[in-house]
């Protein structure tokens, strides 16, 4: 909620609106008091209204002003209510009748309906009351702070000015019957603070206008439980007040750079620093930090700063405020990408039970992981946005840890409760701008292409999303593991463009929006994941995607994001927002081997002292869509302990809180549910419950055998033909044969294993100019051991042997016919041996001598025969000439 105060301030009220604000942060000021006479008319001590204050209302579903021009003058004091009803608070109704509105029970009943009987429902209730201050008290108050609890939206009016917007962001200000304000499953409390300016000496009105956000709504619900006033102070020289919520929430880059944020501990501190030094010794440094804004009413201001240029896993001591408030030095440490070894908390919802329950909850977390480097939260931090109190007591739980180690929070649904445009979370936050954008949805960004209405609109939701999911969708590297945070919250406030361009039909974006937004993310996660350099992946976001608690479901998504945690076998999904605890596994990651598991966990947890009933088990959402729940339970309050090592994540978690109806007999600090992931460098992954093994083979040092098939002799060869088999009782990877001449590499060979094989062969034919060679040839198997690299030596011999026709009488004679013998001899030469001859077909074995002859040949020796001979010459390499001739 964002309260409308004046620009004017009396004396002295400035300072004691510092004055207040610290005190409701936790800090302490020393604030001169007023100087006023002690006979002066005092400011009132107690509440000037309460839920006993008696209302006149109107709840027919008619105009106050009956179509008069000023559509707020039923608002101030001149205005004739004496004709509406009257009657104390609080009042509401459900289904039309007088019964409880979730947890609050009216006392006054409303007409709900328009005709008095069934929907539509009655848009608009309206609401005076006033209060009378003695003369010269107006100007002595400082401030006017409400605490309104209201279903579905509300505005607050003092003497006509506005003074408190409460889920009014679709007020349009054109009539004063509307339907407004946003859709709630209870009654939402919220408080503002307005200026005293807006009060008079004498009488003074309260006007509420209340809204419903649709003719169908089912209950309708306001009390106005207090309204008080501050008495205003002397004018003070700038007070000493030290900064508070500070808190380290992670860049894109941790080693060396770090996030701050803190709220002021003063309204007149404007501006505000961070000093930072190397714990071992070395310079100051001082860093600028941005105003992130002042919100829900109270005026100190947030601030962030990114400190970069910071050494990896270096130990640094700092200070965030300004010269009238700094905090305490304190020390936190770079991430260290040498160090895989740490720990990490998990947070399910805080919620209720912040000033109680919580600080024992993070107590308890800080005991059991001492070596924690941060923690992830999976939204929910709040109750109601809007409701400084409660934001006070969150950080006042997180006071130490989230100033010494990150914080990694996902918004939930609460986080928009009275601030559907998170202007809470982004002043107390500072997270990198690393998220989804058209650059990183890949093949969506095509939708937003063109000039037809459906592509335009498309084009104004990305833009706007570009814009305003910064800080709610991001990641970020520490040490091996990639957090990753969406934000599952559909609210059409936050994501709607001012400015929509118009479109009609079917294919308009803005049908679809529910689903729209998680493809949207989803689009961006299978590209954050394809590119993450980590082992280890992990996801938080608010909304199961596999509700536990009675009456829940997610299917958008669902049908979005499981998909790509399957796809990238993510390791971890960190949710929240059903206040039980469920953990499993989708079905298609089962292993033949009772509690072994092989793809992502799925996590449900509750930190805070909100408890729903479990779903039954006709309508479990996880056997009901393909996964299994290990462990499931209600009435049970836990953190998780993450411990992060090269090859595992082990995960516990403990019991912190229970109730009487909880589904456990262990004890508060038990460790309720636990397991251990396990991942090879191999990419090989085991989730396994406790006490059963992972199937993890020991590291393999064992080298492929290897052996030469071919060739067996050294040669000569008229080409190489080699044959290397390998085997490995772990699965081959390649064999390997490489040809050498004179040291030198000449040719190299080798066959990947198919399906990493325990045996395997090589074949490769290879033609070389004829010399001397050897062949080198080894194995490699999967786990990268290579076998021992044996030589072999080899000729090649390719030159083909020659053939000519002896001369002389003796040996040769020609015949009758031209061209014809009727005797041939022949001499044969090779270098490197002749091996044999065949003559038309019939093989005569030769001497392997260089030289050798062939004689006297005529038909019926040899196999010759009258007429056209064959002769084919082979060397001992298998070269080969072919001489043919005529016998006549």
């Amino acid at each position: 909620m964002t309260t409308m105060m004046t620009n004017q301030t009396r004396r002295g009220r400035r300072a004691a609106a510092s004055a207040l604000m610290l005190a409701l942060v936790g800090g302490a000021v020393a604030v001169p008091a007023a100087a006023y006479a002690a006979n002066d008319p005092a400011v009132p001590t107690a509440p000037v209204v309460t839920s006993a204050t008696p209302w006149r209302y109107l709840d027919d579903g008619t105009d106050p002003v009956k179509g008069g021009t000023d559509l707020r003058a039923w608002t101030g004091a001149a205005f004739d209510d004496s004709a509406w009803k009257s009657a104390a608070g609080s009042f509401g109704a459900k289904g039309g009748k007088l019964a409880a509105v979730g947890p609050r029970m009216p006392k006054t009943l409303l007409n709900q309906y328009l005709d008095g009987v069934k929907a539509p429902d009655v848009p608009t209730f309206f609401f005076r009351t006033s209060f009378t201050l003695e003369a010269g008290v107006a100007d002595r108050v400082d401030q006017v702070l409400g605490d309104v609890v209201y279903d579905d939206g509300a505005i607050v009016w003092i003497n006509g000015q506005k003074v408190a917007g409460l889920s009014d962001e679709r007020v349009t200000g054109t009539t004063n019957q509307e339907y407004a304000g946003a859709g709630m499953s209870d009654p939402l409390a919220a408080s503002f603070a307005a200026d005293g300016d807006v009060l008079v000496d004498g009488v003074n009105t309260v006007a509420v206008a209340l809204y419903q956000d649709r003719e169908t709504s089912s209950d309708i619900y306001l009390d106005v439980t207090a309204l008080r006033l501050t008495e205003a102070a002397p004018p003070v020289e700038p007070v000493s007040a030290p900064p508070s919520r500070v808190i380290l929430t992670p860049t894109a880059t941790p080693e060396t750079s770090q996030s701050f944020s803190w709220l002021a501990g003063d309204a007149t501190q404007t501006t505000g620093r961070v000093e930072i030094r190397p714990t071992a010794g070395g310079d100051i440094r001082s860093i600028d930090a941005y105003a992130a804004g002042a919100v829900n009413g109270n005026p100190l201001q947030h601030f962030s700063a990114t400190v970069d240029g910071l050494a990896a896993g270096t130990a640094y001591t700092y200070r965030v405020g300004t010269d009238t408030g700094w905090s305490p030095w304190t020390e936190f440490t770079t991430a260290d990408p040498k160090d895989d070894e740490f720990q990490f908390v998990y947070y399910g919802d805080a919620q209720i039970g912040l000033d109680t329950t919580w600080p024992k909850v993070v107590a308890m977390a800080e005991a059991s992981a001492p070596d924690s480097i941060g923690s992830v939260h999976a939204g929910d931090l709040i109750d109601s946005a809007s409701n400084e109190t409660q934001w006070v007591n969150w950080f006042k739980g997180m006071q130490t840890s989230a100033a010494t180690t990150n914080v990694m929070a996902a918004p939930g649904n609460h986080e928009y409760s009275g601030d559907k445009l998170l202007k809470s979370w982004k002043a107390n936050f500072e997270y990198p701008h690393n998220n989804p954008t058209t650059e990183t949805v890949g093949a969506l960004a095509d939708l937003a292409d063109g000039d037809t209405d459906v592509a335009k609109q498309y084009a104004a939701y990305f833009a706007h999303w570009t814009q305003f999911a910064t800080e709610t969708v991001y990641f970020t590297d520490y040490q091996g593991v990639r957090f990753i945070t969406l934000n599952a919250t559909r609210d059409a406030t936050f994501l709607t463009p001012d400015n929509l361009p118009s479109c009609a039909g079917a294919d308009c974006p803005s049908t679809k929006l529910s689903s729209l937004w998680p493809e949207f993310q989803a689009a961006w996660l299978d590209h954050v994941l394809e590119q993450s350099p980590s082992k280890w992946n992990v996801v938080t976001f608010h909304q199961p995607v596999y509700s536990a608690s009675e009456g829940r479901n997610e299917p958008e998504l669902r049908t979005y994001w499981v998909p790509v945690f399957q796809k990238h076998d993510i390791d971890l999904v960190m949710m929240g927002h059903d206040h039980t605890y469920a953990r499993g596994y989708n079905n298609d990651d089962v292993t033949e081997t009772a509690g072994i598991t092989d793809g992502p966990v799925y996590i449900v947890s509750n930190s805070g002292a909100k408890h729903y009933e479990l779903e039954t088990d006709a309508k479990n959402v996880w056997t009901n869509n393909n996964a299994t729940q290990v462990l499931r339970g209600a009435g049970v309050t836990t953190y998780q302990v993450i411990d992060v090592s090269n090859d595992q994540l082990h995960y516990r978690s403990y019991l912190a809180e229970k109730t009487a109806d909880a589904t456990t007999d262990l004890p508060v600090g038990a460790v309720y549910d636990e397991f251990t992931v396990t991942k090879t460098d191999a990419g090989e992954k085991w989730v396994t419950e406790a006490g059963v093994e992972p199937p993890v083979e020991e590291p393999d040092t064992t080298r492929p055998e290897v052996s030469l098939v071919s060739p067996i002799a050294a040669g000569p060869f008229r080409e190489l033909a080699v044959q290397v088999d390998a085997t490995d009782e772990r699965g081959l990877q390649r064999i390997v044969a490489n040809i050498y001449k004179d040291g030198k590499l000449v040719k190299s060979t080798q066959s990947k294993v198919e399906g990493g094989a325990k045996s395997g062969s090589h074949k490769a034919t290879v033609a070389l100019a004829s010399g001397d060679y050897t062949v080198k040839y080894n194995a490699q198997d999967l786990a990268g051991n290579i076998s021992k690299t044996s030589t072999f030596a080899f000729t090649i011999d390719s030159v083909k042997p020659t053939v000519t026709i002896k001369d002389g009488a003796a040996y040769t004679v020609r015949g009758g016919d031209a061209g014809a013998y009727s005797l041939v001899s022949f001499k044969l030469y090779d270098a490197g041996k002749i091996d044999k001859v065949e003559l038309n077909g019939k093989v005569k074995d030769l001497s392997n001598n260089a030289w050798s002859d062939v004689n006297f040949v005529k038909p019926g020796t040899f196999g010759a025969v009258a007429g056209l001979n064959t002769l084919v010459v082979f060397d001992v390499a298998g070269n080969t000439t072919t001489q043919t001739f005529t016998l006549g």
